[in-house]
């Protein structure tokens, strides 16, 4: 009996050995895909989720195919601060990258980037544009500030936006093109633009990836909106300069705000009412530019047949106001340049859905970890998403924060719950913010030193002393 059940054991073990290459090739082929698309510069007030002004429809069909994020946060609202923050899952006081010049990795040198978890673990990870930092527009055509342990396949096609800069049309001449009010409305196709390039890049590898057992991370890094602000001319005539409408003002709007809250100095750096409208106009007609090679890139995944079986995220680095309070592009720390545009589409889990729980680009990483089955980090800074996937309205107890340092050393740290935002500069002493958004959704109102509404600030000061 003894050798009868060895002899079974022995067939079995026999068995199972040469059933596990073909188990483990299903197991690999049944891993989720992962697209992963950053715009650049992009605000969700004006340009994403069916605005009806600025058009964005492959925005507006991700949005309905997946869930949609409306109250997400970045952690800084400036290129690298964001996206070293988001890339390796942990907040800018970890990073401690507040600058576009120093890498993360002189800080965190062995810390794992959420492509490389998924590289480590069997995934082909690539990179077409820009995803990690890059100065815009000096380093199209190059890795930038890239992190080369990330990829296995890295491409940075450079179009006639970088080569045809001497063309770009400048409002506030005293600023470098990339933090300027700058544009230009360009000849040729899209295809010729490094957006154009992009995506066309990215559909190669797609077509590629097509028939491998191999899953992939696909990170596709938009440059555009950020300025110069270079679309096409057919985006342009989609916004007469005469129908451009300027965000709502309030003539002392600024009166009740600290000076260090405000980055644009003078307001609106001195562009009258007219070249301020060319300057959105520019901005909408890069919108829709980028947003007509995002389409390009999810008619590609239909049409391979990809979609079923990827995982798609779309993001933007950070907000960007457009004349709010006098303000114009990132560094400060009101809704418009803290909140982002952020979509999920997990096949499994449908789409059409809203969620509006406050979150943070740092829960991107642990979200795709969960959703792939991979082990994430243990000391991530983030939270997953997947209970919001599956119930937008699920209880969520999580505030997000923002930050951003001042040259003069002043620091502001601000918290948004679903209905307030509260702002310290260096700790109150430089000055608070505090805005009902039930009431005062564009945050003309600072209600910080109004003596009925002290509970709600030290409840908030509170909040803010848990994360800083």
């Amino acid at each position: 009996m003894e050798n009868l059940n060895k002899s079974k054991l022995y067939a079995a073990t026999r068995i199972l050995i040469l059933f596990l290459p073909f188990l483990s090739l299903a197991q690999e082929a049944a891993r989720p895909n992962i697209l992963f698309i950053a715009a650049d510069d992009l605000n969700n007030h004006e340009g994403t989720y069916g605005q009806n002004y600025v058009k964005t429809p492959h925005f507006d069909r991700l949005a309905k195919s997946g869930v949609q994020f409306n109250k997400a946060y970045n952690q800084y609202p400036l290129c690298s601060p964001s996206r070293s923050s988001l890339m390796t899952g942990h907040k800018p006081d970890v990073t401690r990258i507040y600058d576009l010049q120093t890498h993360f990795r002189e800080i965190l040198p062995e810390v794992v980037t959420l492509p490389q978890l998924f590289k480590q673990h069997g995934y082909f990870t690539a990179r077409v544009g820009k995803i990690y930092h890059y100065g815009v527009p000096s380093q199209i055509g190059t890795n930038g500030l890239d992190d080369s342990i990330s990829w296995q396949m890295r491409i940075n096609p450079k179009g006639r936006d970088k080569t045809e800069e001497s063309l770009v049309k400048n409002l506030t001449p005293d600023r470098h093109l990339g933090s300027a009010l700058a544009y230009l409305n360009a000849a040729g196709t899209d295809e010729e633009q490094t957006d154009g390039l992009i995506a066309t890049e990215a559909i190669k590898l797609l077509e590629q990836r097509k028939n491998e057992k191999q899953p992939f991370f696909l990170a596709v890094g938009f440059f555009r909106p950020h300025t110069p602000y270079i679309a096409p001319k057919k985006y342009f005539d989609l916004y007469p300069q005469e129908t451009v409408p300027l965000p709502k003002q309030l003539p002392n709007d600024l009166d009740d705000i600290p000076q260090d809250a405000l980055f644009t100095k003078p307001a609106h750096w001195g562009l009258d009412e007219g070249q301020q409208k060319e300057a959105l106009r520019a901005y909408y007609a890069s919108i829709s530019f980028m947003d007509a090679q995002l389409g390009r890139v999810l008619d590609a995944l239909d049409k391979l047949g990809l979609a079923e079986n990827t995982i798609v995220v779309f993001w933007s680095d950070h907000g960007y106001n457009v004349g709010q309070h006098g303000q114009w592009m990132k560094q400060s720390l009101f809704e418009t340049s803290a909140r982002v545009p952020l979509i999920f589409r997990v096949p499994k889990l449908g789409g059409g859905k809203k969620s509006n729980r406050t979150v943070e680009l740092l829960d991107i990483y642990p979200t795709l970890a969960e959703l792939a089955n991979l082990p994430a980090p243990t000391d991530l800074d983030g939270k997953s998403l997947v209970s919001l996937l599956e119930n937008p309205a699920a209880n969520w107890n999580k505030a997000a924060y923002t930050q951003v340092k001042r040259p003069n050393g002043v620091v502001g740290r601000s918290v948004r719950t679903e209905r307030w935002r509260y702002t310290e500069w260096n700790e109150g002493k430089a000055g608070a913010e505090l805005y009902d958004h039930d009431q005062d959704p564009d945050e003309f109102n600072n209600l910080a030193a109004d003596s009925l509404y002290q509970t709600i600030r030290i409840t908030l000061k509170e909040e803010l002393k848990k994360r800083f």
